[in-house]
């Protein structure tokens, strides 16, 4: 009887997940660099007993476990990229940590809108120069993140899909974490610039407004990326794909054999 081996039939689908990604060292950096910042508010809240340092504090604590969901994720997917188990690979694990990190980004945007709502129907003092203090760190840490993340998104050959859509060759997991330390930076910033009106022109509601703001910004971002991603784990066709599929069909039946 003849026997072949099954393998010579078969082909790796590892398309370079097993390297290590220049994302992930970036994304690690920006894990420690947020975690540096929320210790040091933590610990300035000890000795001022500020409210303000302390709630921003709890803010970076919360990005840096959606930044550690993406660098996870592109752990996860180089050490198992050889595994068996994932048929076509772990191209989609960085594209799911991208579509991970944009549910979370969705979810700080509505708290933002929720507690700026609030705010702005039951304003309470603000300690204005106490706090321009505490957004003018928070946005050089977070200009900082931002530029190391950079918006250079690398292209990958995950193979996460077999399209020929241009925006399915992007690395979703660090746009993902770049877009969580811009919107940390967008809040930083207007977050400045409301705490100068309020604190020199008497607007008080100006804050709560530019929360709302940024909350709108952000949730576009997020929604943004949650519909890229869902195309690739969905294997969602682009629209060139369908057309060209509907021209060999009708080719086909126009010449039958």
């Amino acid at each position: 009887m003849h026997h072949e081996r099954l393998d010579h039939w078969q082909h790796n689908h590892v398309f370079g997940q097993d390297q290590k990604r220049s994302g992930e060292t970036r994304t690690l950096i920006v894990v420690v660099l947020t975690l540096a910042m929320m210790v040091w508010e933590i610990l300035a809240v000890i000795v001022y007993g500020s409210m303000a340092l302390l709630a921003d504090g709890l803010h970076m604590g919360s990005h840096a476990v959606a930044l550690s969901i993406n660098a996870f994720a592109y752990i996860y997917a180089r050490r198992h990229a050889h595994n068996a188990r994932f048929s076509f690979g772990t191209g989609k694990v960085n594209t799911l940590g991208g579509y991970t990190g944009a549910i979370l980004l969705a979810l700080f945007a509505a708290l933002m809108a929720w507690e700026s709502l609030i705010r702005l129907l039951n304003p309470v003092e603000i300690a204005f120069n106490q706090a321009i203090w505490v957004a003018s760190i928070g946005l050089l840490v977070n200009g900082a993140s931002v530029f190391i993340l950079g918006e250079h998104h690398e292209h990958s050959h995950d193979h996460e899909d077999h399209h020929d859509h241009h925006d399915h060759h992007h690395d979703h997991n660090l746009r993902s974490a770049y877009l969580h330390v811009l919107a940390d930076a967008l809040t930083s910033l207007l977050a400045i610039f409301a705490l100068l009106i309020g604190k020199y022109f008497g607007a008080v509601w100006m804050d709560p407004v530019m929360g709302i703001v940024g909350a709108i910004l952000v949730s576009r971002w997020s929604l943004s990326l949650l519909k890229s991603t869902s195309a690739i784990l969905l294997d969602e066709r682009g629209s060139q794909d369908i057309t060209q599929h509907r021209y060999l069909s009708l080719k086909e039946h126009s010449h039958p054999h």
